[in-house]
């Protein structure tokens, strides 16, 4: 019998309902709600904090097990067919998708955080305070995160690739697990309306918190005040952008929006080297890679068991990275199985883990060294207007660059790359989403793209009414929390990827024939 539905009611609903159910009472009493949430998380990050740092190391683990293993040759798709994009344009797609705007803000800035609150030991705003700064900037993005990100991919893409399965659904990759009466019947559904709570909170979460980004370096550009107004413009812009992006699909929108933006940040990398303080983020760079390799497993693995006090912003931000992590690992590794058709599970969990961790450690490198020499030669003083920066720093940034040559300049290309950074993201969860909810052979076919803009309209309302009756902050924290149940849950796909790939003895007769 045909199904006629756009959309598969039944988990997108009630998934609707229990967002608006959580995000009212936050967003009308938020200091209180914020209070308790942070309250509960302070409890995980004491009594929990050290499973949530295994939790990365033991991630990394398993997706190097599955690549250089016998799973890791097993094709998704067709091994006589070519992959359906270059490597280029692969991994473009997964450093657009992967690292967003949010890269702009944590390599500028995310070492005052830490040069504010040092590791135990370490005095503030000290040369080591600096290293430990931008290095702890570079892990943030390095392999965990990107492993927490790619994890579900191989259970997904080898459903939707090899399988065949019509639906594009976390339940349906746990099919062998949980088998046919559960994965049809409460469990099933649960799965499905966990992943869209937690992609539709992530996403509000995303649009609103992104805005500041853009607004706070139009307002030194133009030295305006930012308003309510510029925000709801910026966001409509914005809002156009992606919905565009998501509309045209994956060849047409995402992926050329991604390459290109590859190609402009790369360029504007090169002009702060070379107009910049180049010899010095050079210098600085090549000493935050050589800390970070010689600290690697202390920062991935440090609890601060033995002093006293209240956790640094290394240990404490670490947990939530980590756990917020978790919650978008949904949407990542959904994103990166539609799009890894013809490639082996070795090329994606590789690519994954390198592409966007090189390209991330390169802008923190670059952004990085330059917040920090102009910290030290005392042109912008950084580490005191971050402390009194109620926006997260947000108004520092423009005044870093604007000590560059061709400071406006500077900053309007920042604008481009952020805004561009902050559509790749949201056209890629905006056309998941849709695929997730759609009642299409999402094997064959594109999600509808009326129901990409439903989506798109969908996200932009509710980051809007929590942007102007307050409620953000809460529903970031909600998400953090989130990430709990859906730890267990990559956990679960990873074993049933290899329970699929067992069974089908995969390694045997979905390979290319040169690994024969």
């Amino acid at each position: 019998m045909k199904n006629n539905k756009l959309i598969d009611y039944q988990i997108f609903i009630p998934s609707l309902l229990i967002v608006a159910a959580i995000s009212v009472p936050f967003a009308l009493f938020e200091a209180e709600s914020l209070s308790v949430l942070n309250s509960i998380f302070d409890s995980i990050v004491s009594g929990f904090g050290w499973g949530y740092l295994w939790y990365g190391i033991i991630l990394v683990a398993a997706g190097l097990y599955l690549s250089f293993s016998k799973y890791g040759q097993v094709v998704l798709g067709d091994p006589n067919e070519k992959p359906r994009f270059t490597l280029f344009e692969y991994a473009s797609i997964l450093i657009a998708m992967g690292l967003g705007s949010t890269i702009m803000r944590t390599g500028m800035l995310q070492w005052s955080s830490v040069a504010n609150d040092p590791p135990a030991g370490v005095d503030i705003g000290s040369a080591e305070a600096l290293l430990w700064g931008n290095s702890y900037s570079m892990f943030l993005w390095g392999f965990q995160v990107f492993a927490i990100f790619v994890m579900i991919a191989p259970a997904m893409a080898y459903v939707l690739h090899v399988k065949k399965r019509p639906l594009l659904r976390i339940s349906e990759a746990c099919r062998v697990l949980l088998g046919d009466k559960l994965t049809d019947g409460w469990a099933g559904r649960v799965l499905d309306i966990l992943f869209l709570i937690s992609i539709l909170t992530g996403a509000a979460v995303t649009l609103g918190l992104g805005a500041p980004i853009i607004t706070y370096n139009l307002s030194a550009l133009f030295n305006i005040e930012v308003t309510f107004g510029m925000t709801i413009i910026v966001t409509i812009v914005w809002v156009f952008l992606f919905s565009l992006s998501a509309y045209l699909g994956i060849d047409k929108g995402i992926k050329r929006l991604s390459t290109f933006n590859m190609y402009l940040a790369g360029l504007f990398a090169l002009f702060i080297v070379l107009a910049g303080p180049g010899v010095f983020i050079l210098n600085y760079f090549s000493d935050t890679v050589s800390f970070l390799l010689t600290n690697y497993l202390t920062i991935s693995l440090n609890t601060e068991s033995v002093f006293e006090g209240e956790a640094s912003h290394i240990q404490s931000n670490t947990v939530f990275w980590y756990a917020y992590s978790a919650t978008w690992a949904m949407l990542h590794g959904v994103f990166a199985a539609k799009i890894s058709k013809g490639r082996t599970i070795k090329e994606m969990i590789l690519t994954y883990l390198l592409a966007p961790t090189l390209i991330s450690w390169i802008a923190t490198g670059v952004l990085g060294g330059l917040g920090v020499h102009r910290y030290l030669t005392g042109e912008v003083p950084v580490l005191d207007l971050v402390l009194e920066d109620a926006a997260e720093g947000m108004s520092v940034i423009p005044e870093i660059l604007a000590t560059l040559p061709l400071g406006g300049f500077a900053i309007v290309v920042f604008i481009i790359i952020a805004l561009i950074f902050l559509t790749t993201t949201l056209d890629s969860t905006t056309y998941t989403i849709a695929a997730y909810t759609s009642t299409n052979d999402m094997s064959e076919k594109e999600p509808p793209k009326v129901l990409r803009i439903i989506m798109a309209a969908i996200i932009t309302v509710l980051a809007l009414i929590l942007m102007r009756v307050g409620g953000l902050a809460p529903l970031e924290v909600i998400s953090g929390l989130m990430g709990l149940p859906i730890i267990f849950i990559q956990f679960l796909l990873i074993y049933a990827a290899k329970r699929m790939i067992d069974r089908d003895q995969a390694w045997r007769h979905n390979v290319r024939k040169e690994t024969n």
